[in-house]
């Protein structure tokens, strides 16, 4: 059986301010910066084999990866693929804005400009595809909140709502069997 983790980046000042960050690259507060540094080292006292850390090109998901690299000596690259969706006009407003709830709903909604729900699903499963046919590594996938929601629903069924409502702390670590 294989596996791979999953964890959401650090924080940020839009997560502070309760603000959508989508794809707009905002960068790791002091706070964000100390997470990374301290779930590199959970991983490192744990033992938890990881053979590469593929991340998010935006800011807030590299320094995190790049911080566990550091730590844990973990190799790091890239992966295009986990960018988090572009919630279009919806990025920078409050992340509880019910105009957003009901919008996130609709999964062939583009946000005026960003992406739908659909076209990030099949980039996610693309990649998750891809992990799953590389038996001989395991990876991290350090990335955003938006992302964990597709990745679980890759793996479980889920309703809308729960769909729409799943999401994980910043630097929580998930791991996910197949």
């Amino acid at each position: 059986m294989g596996h791979f983790y999953f964890t959401r980046h650090g924080q940020t000042i839009w997560n502070v301010e309760n603000k959508i960050c989508g794809a707009t690259d905002i960068a790791l507060t002091n706070l964000g910066h100390k997470q990374a540094i301290e779930f590199g080292h959970y991983i490192k006292e744990h033992h938890i084999h990881i053979d590469q850390i593929l991340y998010s090109p935006l800011s807030r998901a590299k320094d995190t990866a790049l911080h566990i690299s550091e730590v844990t000596g973990i190799p790091a690259r890239e992966e295009l693929r986990l960018k988090e969706q572009n919630f279009g006009k919806y990025e920078s407003t409050p992340r509880d804005g019910e105009e957003f709830k009901q919008a996130k709903t609709c999964f062939v909604n583009s946000f005026e400009g960003g992406e739908t729900m659909l076209h990030l699903a099949h980039r996610i499963y693309s990649l998750l595809d891809d992990v799953k046919k590389d038996d001989e590594h395991v990876y991290l996938l350090v990335a955003h909140n938006g992302i964990s929601r597709i990745i679980e629903s890759y793996f479980h069924d889920m309703t809308n709502d729960e769909f729409s409502a799943f999401g994980i702390k910043n630097c929580e670590l998930k791991k996910y069997e197949y």
